[in-house]
């Protein structure tokens, strides 16, 4: 009965808990960087490759294409470089002691959550209420 209410009271996760959250986001953290590093590469390799696309001062249909594509590129990059940052953020929070508390509710977010976006600062609750 006791470790049932204990349960259900907890406010914060275990340092056993914590340890397994942060391995499981050092492991995102590096595939993530690892996934940036292979678009940058995609990036500064198109650019490195592409020409004045241009014929006779016009552009032609391709250099279009390269264009929406390189675009699309930076955008998958940026929004790599976003994840990297909120991974790095949720170590932070680690450290600090604030990690797995809801910033809306001050409540801990739920263990499923956390392994499967383990980044979030939100609990499904406050993030159904926003929506």
């Amino acid at each position: 009965q006791f470790k049932l209410n204990h349960m259900l009271d907890k406010s914060k996760y275990s340092q056993q808990e914590l340890k397994e959250f942060e391995d499981l986001i050092l492991q995102k953290l590096q595939l993530a960087k690892e996934e940036l590093n292979t678009l940058m590469g995609s990036i500064n390799h198109s650019t490195d490759e592409t020409t004045d696309g241009s014929y006779g001062g016009v552009k032609t249909l391709e250099d279009g294409a390269e264009t929406a594509e390189k675009e699309q590129m930076n955008q998958l990059a940026a929004r790599q470089q976003k994840f990297i940052n909120n991974l790095d953020n949720a170590l932070i929070r680690i450290k600090n002691g604030t990690y797995g508390i809801c910033v809306d509710t001050g409540n801990l977010i739920q263990k499923e959550r956390l392994m499967s976006v383990p980044h979030t600062m939100h609990s499904i609750a406050a993030k159904l209420k926003k929506s």
